[in-house]
């Protein structure tokens, strides 16, 4: 049975567009930098999950599209590599810290569902973890019930 994502990207520097121009529509998710985030991705993702794919720490905060879990998790390689901005001193090939896994885009939404949208319906996104005060994890769960909600408020 699929589990259910939001995971954030900055659309200054992955967007969803970046994606839909990837090879196979497919990149890997690095740089999580957040224990429990990792850890999501770690042990509890698997391929077939599905996610929205969410713009973030922009003018306008949205849900923009979906992708698909396309690889197990392995270690982020951009932990090793000294020259890369997610380098990460501390990290060792033999005990890596943080690990990623391939996403692949189903599609983009017909319209980006807005944070302020979102929050109308906060009643019916009761426990909606991106709605929480302070929430700023970069991968997170969505419940079945929630992950069907706000796929029905793209038709509306």
């Amino acid at each position: 049975m699929a589990s259910y994502w939001l995971m954030k990207s900055e659309p200054r520097s992955f967007s969803i567009d970046d994606l839909a121009r990837r090879p196979r529509q497919t990149e890997p998710w690095d740089g999580v930098r957040n224990y429990q985030a990792r850890n999501f991705i770690r042990d509890r993702m698997r391929v077939g999950d599905l996610a929205f794919f969410y713009h973030s720490s922009c003018a306008e905060p949205a849900i923009v599209g979906l992708m698909r879990v396309a690889s197990e998790a392995y270690p982020d390689p951009t932990q090793f590599d000294p020259q890369h901005h997610h380098y990460d001193p501390a990290a060792r090939r033999e005990q890596p810290r943080w690990y990623l896994v391939d996403m692949r885009l189903e599609r983009k939404l017909k319209r980006p569902l807005t944070l302020a949208e979102l929050r109308r319906h906060e009643k019916e996104l009761q426990g909606f973890r991106l709605l929480a005060p302070g929430n700023r994890l970069s991968v997170m769960p969505v419940s079945e019930a929630h992950w069907r909600y706000i796929l029905s408020l793209e038709k509306t």
